[in-house]
């Protein structure tokens, strides 16, 4: 019997402490869940107070970039396509030719005018040489018909000769007058058409040439350039395709010219100043290649004003939508170049707003082109020695600065005077 009550006074021992245990287990678990919240709160709390509230972000944003159109600058029939989608370009590289016939028969008719505009002119100050040597000529006449007739006309006063003789030296005196009269006209109406500083200023000698010049820049033209470098996209142009100025044949993205548009809640944008740092992940490379920038602009209205039909708030029902704004985000370029982006392609973009001593928009002008290219100046750039060889060839001056008085020598036979 005693030991049976020793067995019952154990199992009861037993049992009692099961509860405790429990208690104990729940207490320990409650007060580590306590403690993990409010370690997580205050670990949340210190990320606010210290980075968060510096910091503003959002997951709508994409990258942007100039897409350079390409077009032809005159009308003309494909001859080769000389570039395709995804390809490298150089600036100045042929993207596309054109059929050179049309603009080369255009330019040998420019040329020939050109030469016959100095013909000309050269014959006219030939005709000038001629009319002064003429009007030299009819001076002389006049100074002799005038002496005869004073002279007939006092004798005619004292009857010495008959008064048939004085009339016809009055009628010889008059129409060396007239004929002087008229060498001179005739004179001054020359001068109008030489009266210029040299031979290429003379009207129809300056109007050859500026077509010559625009013949041979449409030569030029029928070779489409690319005007920066980049990868080619969107091209349309094929082979015998009849294309006209403006029609796109191409596009091309240049690399260095990309930047991202990060829409932003207008509740955000109270601290968003020009020049503050940026970051910058892309999802193309799963988060792993942060790329730094700074903010250089926040556009002037939300997205839904420029649109072709913005919206009207002011009519029918109306419900409080928070708006965003596009913020553009300059990349650093040496990480662009590692680790290159695509147009389109969504980023996330956060902006460090500790410092907001910066302005909100722009308080000075661009002072410099922001975009440019100069292989369109090199076009006609070797015109000027073919318009040097034209007007040689056909007589004219060997320098751009040959003054009239030194075609006037132009000898008789027609030999260019050295």
């Amino acid at each position: 019997m005693a030991d049976k009550n020793d067995q019952k006074d154990h199992g009861s021992t037993d049992d009692q402490k099961k509860p405790k245990t429990k208690r104990g287990r729940r207490f320990w678990i409650i007060g580590g869940l306590v403690v993990l919240f409010v370690s997580a709160g205050l670990i949340y709390l210190g990320y606010w107070v210290f980075i968060a509230r510096f910091n503003v972000g959002t997951d709508d944003a994409y990258v942007h970039g100039n897409q350079v159109a390409i077009t032809p600058q005159i009308s003309g029939i494909v001859a080769s396509v000389e570039a395709d989608d995804t390809q490298l370009v150089q600036r100045g590289q042929v993207l596309v030719r054109l059929d050179q016939n049309d603009a080369q028969v255009a330019l040998a008719q420019a040329k020939a005018q050109l030469g016959q505009a100095v013909r000309q002119v050269r014959q006219l100050y030939q005709q000038e040489i001629e009319q002064k040597a003429a009007i030299a000529q009819r001076t002389h006449d006049l100074d002799l018909a005038t002496q005869d007739y004073n002279r007939y006309k006092d004798l005619v006063n004292r009857n010495t000769i008959a008064v048939q003789q004085f009339e016809h030296s009055k009628t010889t005196w008059e129409t060396a007058k007239d004929a002087l009269r008229q060498a001179t006209d005739t004179l001054k109406g020359l001068e109008t058409q030489t009266d210029f500083a040299d031979l290429r200023h003379q009207p129809n000698v300056a109007l050859a040439i500026s077509n010559l010049r625009r013949a041979y820049i449409d030569l030029e033209r029928t070779t489409v350039v690319a005007p920066v470098t980049g990868y080619v996209a969107q091209r349309t142009v094929q082979v015998g395709q009849q294309v006209a100025p403006g029609t796109a044949l191409l596009a091309i993205i240049p690399e260095d010219q990309m930047w991202v548009e990060a829409n932003f809640k207008e509740t955000q944008l109270g601290s968003v100043r020009i020049g503050q740092p940026a970051t910058v992940r892309s999802d193309f490379y799963k988060g792993a290649v942060q790329y730094p920038g700074r903010v250089v602009g926040i556009l002037s209205g939300t997205g839904d004003v420029f649109q072709l039909l913005p919206p009207q708030n002011a009519t029918g029902n109306w419900i409080k939508i928070v708006r965003r704004v596009p913020v553009r985000i300059a990349l650093d370029q040496e990480q662009m170049r590692r680790h290159p982006l695509r147009l389109g392609l969504s980023v996330e973009a956060s902006v460090d707003i500790h410092h907001v001593d910066g302005p909100a928009l722009a308080e000075t002008s661009s002072q410099k082109p922001l975009y440019q290219t100069d292989v369109y100046a090199d076009q006609g750039g070797k015109v000027d020695a073919l318009i040097d060889e034209t007007i040689r060839e056909n007589g004219g001056d060997q320098s751009p600065t040959a003054t009239p008085d030194s075609l006037s020598q132009v000898p008789d036979h027609g030999e260019q005077q050295h």
